[in-house]
């Protein structure tokens, strides 16, 4: 009986554990720590090594900002990765690389909701990856590259091509997949000449609308550097602990509301740094290079929940508080214009305040994204398969609705972690576990195959799996959103 898995990498052995009856290895390192001389420059190709090293722990989190960041031992070691699988003696397995959600501002690859266990029983190889993010991955620097984050995973990426078939999985049948900022790096990466090659297929939940220009990025990363009493080069950013960076990070995101006048969405949207449409890695915004057909389509796998926006009214402690003025910016700043805004009015008659803004936010932050990615894909030759999370989250009184992450436990069966039970109660009902197993069979199938089970997008019948306590494929239920942003593809974030 296997008891201590090994697999032999291209940059030398490493040795796993078994974890439930499967093969595990963490921690392994795709490229250089960057840090010291490596600090703000693209990834840099991993060292060899002679023997055996171990991979039994998960790599330290690259800084986190925010109020939610990740836990995780500190260190520098930030760029590894993760690989489950149902046997590395095996061959031709499909293979899922996961990018870790979190705002583009934290987030792990280590966290229990992302646990592979159901998914790799089902026969996929699961790699997740760590990468730098919040100031690290995405401020904009002189002397620096830019989207920092996105080489650090198309770096990831080629680590696969080079490795995987170690773990018994195939280069050919590679799938990325995320959610939330994972999700906007797997938009940006389906769009990059730089990644071509290295994935098959895509997943992509709730992807984000904000990238943001240069000229907007550069003026965040000039309000970072103001805070932290220096000059917003690498050179001079890089004298500042990663960790204080990071601090900088939040304490910007907290002031935000007071660049409302200048920064507009992105103040609004409440995330300082985010990628950023740099005319070099990133050419254009994902919508805009699919739909006119500058990158070539592929099979995807894309949607969003019904009530994306509620968590973060709820974790804000506003849901129903809202006032009319905070609408009122709401809908102006996030409503394509000219009509958005009175169209949001009509087709919500009798809404209140809170329910506007969380109809619009829902809208321009995720669910138009996710639509419009879908809609571009099957534009350029590709397949897309949407669908919408509709079934609603029994915690907490069912306040959360069908909320923004409730779709990864159940996607990846980890009803019983802290974020599982945070969103589906201690233990999960029957009707949780009915949905988590519908919808992690879709992703099974996508990986597979290239086929979840039911039609492919396209704009006539507009085919939606909608995953609920009974789900059922439907014409896309949000009707009314996407009457109001026909012909208004995502615009990356500038400045007012």
């Amino acid at each position: 009986m296997l008891t201590q898995p090994v697999a032999h990498t291209t940059e030398g052995t490493v040795r796993g554990f078994l974890d439930r009856g499967l093969p595990v290895f963490r921690g392994i390192r795709y490229a250089r720590p960057p840090v010291g001389p490596l600090r703000f420059a693209a990834p840099a190709p991993p060292d060899r090594w002679d023997g055996v090293r171990e991979a039994h722990e998960f790599g330290p989190c690259v800084p986190q900002s925010g109020p939610l960041p990740a836990e995780s031992a500190r260190g520098t070691d930030w760029l590894t990765l993760n690989v489950c699988t149902p046997d590395p003696g095996t061959a031709g397995l499909p293979v899922l690389v996961w990018i870790h959600g979190g705002g583009y501002i934290s987030g792990t690859s280590g966290d229990p909701v992302y646990d592979p266990t159901e998914l790799a029983r089902a026969g996929l190889v699961v790699v997740s990856v760590n990468y730098r993010v919040g100031a690290e991955g995405f401020a904009l620097l002189a002397g620096a590259p830019g989207n920092r984050a996105f080489l650090d995973q198309i770096a990831a990426l080629e680590w696969v091509q080079r490795n995987i078939a170690a773990f018994g999985g195939d280069p050919d049948r590679v799938t990325v997949a995320g959610q939330s900022a994972g999700a906007g790096s797997v938009a940006a990466l389906l769009t990059m000449s730089r990644a071509g090659g290295l994935f098959r297929r895509a997943v992509a939940h709730s992807v984000p609308g904000n990238f943001c220009t240069p000229a907007l990025a550069a003026e965040v990363t000039a309000a970072l550097a103001e805070q932290l009493g220096t000059a917003p080069t690498a050179t001079a950013l890089a004298e500042i602990d990663p960790w204080r960076l990071a601090a900088a990070v939040t304490d910007l995101g907290t002031a935000l509301p007071k660049h409302l006048a200048r920064w507009g969405r992105l103040a609004q949207n409440g995330i300082a740094t985010a990628p950023v449409v740099d005319g070099e890695l990133l050419t254009e915004e994902p919508w805009a290079a699919l739909a006119a057909g500058r990158a070539a389509g592929t099979e995807l796998l894309v949607g969003h929940t019904r009530d994306e926006f509620r968590l973060f009214s709820v974790l804000a402690g506003r849901h129903g508080s809202f006032t009319d003025e905070e609408a009122r910016t709401a809908l102006d700043l996030f409503a394509p214009h000219p009509a958005g805004p009175d169209a949001y009015r009509t087709a919500h008659p009798g809404a209140d305040a809170g329910e506007l803004l969380e109809a619009v936010s829902s809208d321009a932050l995720f669910r138009m994204p996710s639509l419009h990615l879908a809609e571009g894909n099957a534009a350029a030759g590709g397949s897309s398969y949407l669908f919408e999370l509709a079934f609603p989250a029994p915690a907490m009184g069912g306040v959360l609705g069908a909320c923004h992450g409730l779709d990864i436990p159940l996607a990846f069966g980890t009803l019983d972690t802290p974020m599982g039970r945070h969103f589906l109660g201690d233990p999960p009902g029957p009707e949780a576990v009915e949905v988590s197993c519908a919808l992690r069979q879709a992703w099974i199938r996508f990986v597979s195959t290239g086929d979840p089970g039911w039609a492919a997008y396209e704009p006539e019948q507009q085919p939606t799996r909608v995953f609920d306590a009974r789900s059922e494929t439907v014409r896309y239920p949000e009707q009314s959103s996407r009457a109001i942003w026909a012909g208004h593809t995502p615009t990356a974030f500038d400045l007012v």
